[in-house]
């Protein structure tokens, strides 16, 4: 009995111990690992969505945000059909940079004061000069206010192209970046503006000359 009492122990039950020991003490380590990457996570996704909130007040006070400044993609597509049909009808057999150019004096006059802010209330203005009505663009009279036919569709899909460059990738020719008049080469209107430059049969010009 005394053998049995003080026999040693079972070396190979007292390695399963200690390991069960060692695997409960890694497995409490994984877990707070994992609570506490969790939290770091949660903590940087709300500190991010923060900054981002705080971001956007900031823009709305600056009023970059308002609502004259949101363009639907109706709009936007309305907008393209107008920019589209005022090259084509002003620019149909010129050049690509001749295209252009008459895409950013459009452009142009719908961000400056003078003008409307919207590209088909530009392509489309009327004026009433001397008693007669004057439209920005010749073409548009041409029509007695209505739009004219597009007779070239080959033209027309090539407008079409500028006009999504021009107004949705931002394409421009930094010469034109403050052209905001322009007539073809056979006529003389003797303008007192300040002359940019030729492209095509169109002569450019920025605002009235400076006394």
């Amino acid at each position: 009995m005394d053998y049995i009492k003080n026999r040693p122990k079972n070396p190979f039950v007292l390695t399963a111990k200690s390991l069960a020991e060692k695997m409960r003490g890694v497995d409490m380590d994984k877990a707070l690992k994992i609570v506490s990457c969790t939290l770091g996570f949660f903590l940087c996704v709300y500190v991010m969505q923060a900054v981002v909130h705080h971001k956007f007040d900031v823009l709305r006070e600056q009023q970059f945000l308002s609502s004259t400044d949101i363009i639907t993609i109706k709009d936007r597509e309305r907008q393209l059909e107008c920019l589209a049909r005022n090259i084509y009808h002003e620019a149909a057999t010129e050049p690509f940079e001749g295209k252009v150019a008459v895409a950013q004096v459009t452009i142009n006059r719908s961000q400056h004061g003078n003008w409307p802010k919207d590209i088909c209330a530009v392509v489309y203005q009327k004026n009433i000069f001397l008693e007669k009505v004057v439209c920005q663009f010749s073409w548009y009279c041409e029509g007695h206010g209505k739009a004219k036919p597009i007779r070239s569709r080959e033209h027309f899909d090539e407008s079409y192209k500028v006009a999504k460059k021009v107004l949705l990738e931002g394409f421009r020719l930094d010469i034109m970046k403050d052209a905001y008049y322009y007539h073809a080469d056979y006529v003389n209107p003797r303008w007192n503006k300040e002359k940019i430059g030729k492209i095509g049969n169109h002569i450019f010009y920025r605002e009235d000359k400076k006394t």
